[in-house]
């Protein structure tokens, strides 16, 4: 693993680069050579499918550029489908990452969350693309290997077709129908239980708000789940807890108990990943993310990211697209 100082300068390196980036300067502009005006285009697509198969916007911007630059070498007049092309070699880039990222992990410091990201309250309108890019998904979509998440995000987000797929994973047609069911059958055990409007989520969020604030144990159980499950990133860097926490009861004393006491601690409303969630703040500056999972109106799920370097996405919206 990196040391905490060395990712940051690796993640401020990176949106460096982005906005630096050709591509990425020339949008709107007239003029832009073909190449350019396509990747530009379809930028936002394929961060999306990156960061779909990542869960992490660094890692899904340092594809990008590697996308840009074998995209930079191709001739034009061999390709049929712009679109197509650029994200199968995103792709590519994103399974080789993935592998990469897995072996990270393996040696990360408690548990390992997802990057949130701040988004606008229209990603939600997308139903099918918040609930991708939500955290309670993301997560559901670690458990599933490499190929297995390439596919079911192709084909189940984005609807390209069965030899579309092949061509990106590097695998044939009837060996992607199958990856395809295998993936669909395992994310439909995990995944919650049906799609939960926004004003739903913000209702939870408010009550479990009210209750840490003003220490109302009671109202807090009454809001989770009885086996909610509290997961916390710290990355080592920020105090966190290293193991999930299970139930209602134990849950909510933890959080009474131990944000309640913090004085200088505000929660304020956020959009992440296309839905609400908290923002938690130390004396004004951003201390955590808190994202919610809810089924049948109790929160079932909260994902607490700490990690310092997980958190350089929440100071601008980040766009979305399929």
């Amino acid at each position: 693993m990196n040391s905490g100082h060395e990712h940051t300068e690796h993640a401020q390196d990176t949106q460096d680069a982005e906005h630096a980036q050709g591509p990425q300067d020339t949008a709107g502009r007239t003029g832009a050579d073909p190449a350019t005006e396509a990747f530009v285009a379809h930028r936002n697509l394929l961060f999306t499918v990156a960061y779909e198969m990542l869960g992490s916007a660094v890692d899904a911007e340092d594809v990008l550029q590697e996308t840009w630059l074998r995209w930079a070498g191709v001739d034009l007049g061999t390709v049929r489908d712009r679109r197509a092309y650029l994200v199968r070699i995103t792709t590519r880039q994103a399974l080789t990452r993935l592998r990469t990222l897995g072996r990270r992990k393996e040696s990360y410091v408690g548990t390992w969350l997802p990057e949130p990201l701040l988004t606008s309250p229209d990603v939600a309108e997308d139903v099918e693309l918040a609930d991708s890019v939500s955290m309670a998904m993301l997560l559901v979509m670690e458990t599933l290997t490499p190929s297995e998440r390439a596919v079911f995000v192709l084909r189940e987000v984005f609807a390209f077709g069965y030899d579309e797929i092949a061509d990106a994973v590097g695998k044939s047609p009837a060996a992607v129908r199958q990856i395809a069911h295998r993936a669909r059958d395992h994310v439909a055990a995990r995944r919650p239980r049906g799609t939960v409007p926004p004003s739903e989520t913000r209702e939870a969020l408010d009550a479990f708000r009210r209750a840490v604030e003003t220490g109302d144990l009671q109202g807090l159980v009454d809001i989770l789940a009885p086996d909610v499950v509290l997961l916390g990133d710290g990355g080592g860097v920020k105090q966190a807890i290293l193991r999930p926490v299970v139930g209602a009861d134990k849950v909510a004393r933890l959080l009474v108990g131990g944000l309640a006491r913090v004085t200088e601690l505000s929660m304020g409303p956020v959009h992440v990943n296309a839905a609400p969630a908290l923002a938690l703040r130390l004396d004004g500056a951003l201390d955590s993310v808190m994202a919610v999972r809810i089924d049948d109106g109790l929160i079932t799920g909260l994902y607490a990211v700490r990690n310092p370097e997980k958190l350089s996405r929440m100071g601008r919206e980040t766009a979305l697209r399929r």
